[in-house]
């Protein structure tokens, strides 16, 4: 567990809890836009709590949020800052190396594969890739919900030379909690989606925006692809700490409440249960703050 490279957690309750306003439709976008010093803040809070690994906030800087004309007219500038302000952070450390991932996230919505149209989404990829390259280290594609987002990650980011690490969300309802088949909010298996990551490049493969219960399943899944066809692909996970049910909510589509059992200490036990699995980055996604980091951290390193 020592060797586990640990990630930051969700950026929006983060903002929250600093003072930035956070709104939909624009949601993170808008501490970007109105309290930009408050999002380099918080990702000094988490490389204070051990993150190794920082993501831009870019997440919400697709038409989806900030709508077709805000993202033609000063979707590139805010990109820029995003990963402007990540790269500052990581920089301010001088005791250890903090990689800064440039977020790619699902580009018509989180949790909808339905709404994927592989014909436009190029246009949009390429230019958070342009504007994010000269701040990052690795690309972060996240909350992906089908294998085909992933690859259209892989073939946006070809141009630019740098790693890619590829990250899907996992179906999460009461049958894949009861230990059915892993699998993607799409439908498809987990199995399908690390034998199409074998081939893809991705120098690590992970799941994410999920709840914990599900992560252990698809991580030994993915372990068990990788050893059979002798793949060195990093394993990650960083779950959610969403409250009930949903697959039937965009991830993103407001203020999801967070569950009251999943403190810092019940988080790292999961955590454990993952590196045991096989995964070697862990961090949190949406509901996991700087204060489980911290925990995480403490308890990987024992």
């Amino acid at each position: 567990m020592s060797t586990t490279r640990i990630l930051d957690g969700g950026m929006s309750r983060e903002l929250l809890r600093l003072g930035a306003e956070l709104k939909q439709p624009e949601w993170s976008a808008l501490a970007l836009i109105n309290s930009p010093d408050i999002v380099r803040e918080v990702h000094k809070e988490f490389i204070a709590a051990g993150s190794e690994v920082i993501t831009t906030n870019s997440y919400a800087l697709v038409p989806f949020h900030i709508g077709e004309d805000r993202f033609q007219k000063e979707g590139a500038e805010l990109i820029r800052l995003a990963g402007r302000l990540a790269r500052e952070a990581a920089d301010t450390v001088t005791d250890r190396k903090v990689l800064v991932a440039g977020s790619l996230p699902p580009i018509f919505g989180s949790y909808e594969p339905q709404n994927f149209q592989p014909w436009r989404v190029q246009d949009y990829l390429k230019v958070l890739v342009e504007n994010l390259a000269p701040f990052v280290d690795v690309w972060l594609g996240e909350t992906l919900s089908l294998i085909a987002e992933g690859e259209a990650v892989r073939k946006a980011v070809a141009v630019s030379g740098k790693p890619f690490w590829i990250s899907f969300t996992l179906a999460d309802d009461a049958a894949a909690i009861g230990g059915g088949e892993p699998k993607l909010r799409s439908g498809e298996s987990v199995e399908a989606a690390a034998a199409w990551a074998v081939s893809s490049g991705a120098t690590a493969f992970l799941f994410n925006c999920s709840k914990p219960e599900v992560m252990q399943a698809a991580v030994e899944t993915t372990a068990r692809v990788f050893r059979k066809a002798d793949a060195r692909i990093e394993i990650g996970v960083y779950a959610n700490a969403f409250e009930g049910e949903t697959g039937e909510a965009a991830a993103n589509e407001g203020l999801h409440d967070t569950r009251d059992d999943l403190n810092d200490d019940t988080y790292s036990r999961y955590a454990c249960s993952w590196a045991d699995a096989g995964a070697t980055i862990i961090g949190g996604c949406c509901g996991i703050g700087a204060a489980h980091i911290h925990r995480l951290r403490q308890t990987l390193s024992r």
